[in-house]
């Protein structure tokens, strides 16, 4: 795998070293020796999916506070998304900023989001499908949400929003 560090410190964005041959490729996605020489978290608590049916839904921006807190490693396993984090941690030095990364079936990458940050995507294609390695269990009672056009943080979404769950658009704008 090849690491590399975004803008917001701790956050990485994830390629597949693949080994090909006339079958195809063959990559790891996950190991825990290259994440604990990183200072990744390795723990495992739940492996989720999420399917999309529609080009322009939003998820998000979701977070788990303490002591729940959840890092991720997110990976688009069909379709594409532009995947969004959101540094909440008001002790660094990129507080309140965010990132956005294209993850796709194409590209292969994985975005590994460290606890304190808020998440959400949006699909660029019909027949979008993410897995998610989550470090906590889902907890009811921890989880937050932030309103995806938080003028605070002025996300910049690359397509118009057309599906959105009641839940999602209900969230609040952010306050620390």
């Amino acid at each position: 795998m090849i690491f590399t560090e975004t803008e917001l410190k701790g956050a990485f964005i994830l390629d597949v070293e693949k080994i090909e041959d006339e079958r195809g490729f063959f990559g790891r996605t996950f190991c825990q020796k290259e994440f604990e020489k990183r200072g990744l978290e390795t723990q495992i608590a739940q492996a989720n999916m999420s399917y999309n049916k529609e080009k322009g839904t939003v998820r998000g921006m979701h977070y788990q506070v303490a002591p729940y807190q959840e890092t991720k490693l997110v990976k688009c396993t069909s379709g594409s998304i532009y995947d969004v984090i959101i540094d909440l941690r008001e002790d660094s030095s990129t507080y309140g900023k965010w990132i956005g990364v294209e993850l796709s079936e194409e590209n292969n990458r994985m975005l590994y989001v460290p606890k304190n940050f808020a998440h959400g995507f949006i699909t660029l294609e019909d027949n979008t499908s993410i897995q998610y390695l989550v470090s906590q269990f889902y907890t009811p009672g921890s989880e937050r949400g932030i309103k995806w056009d938080d003028p605070k943080f002025g996300l910049k979404w690359p397509i118009e929003v057309s599906v959105i769950s009641e839940k999602d658009n209900s969230h609040p704008y952010y306050t620390s």
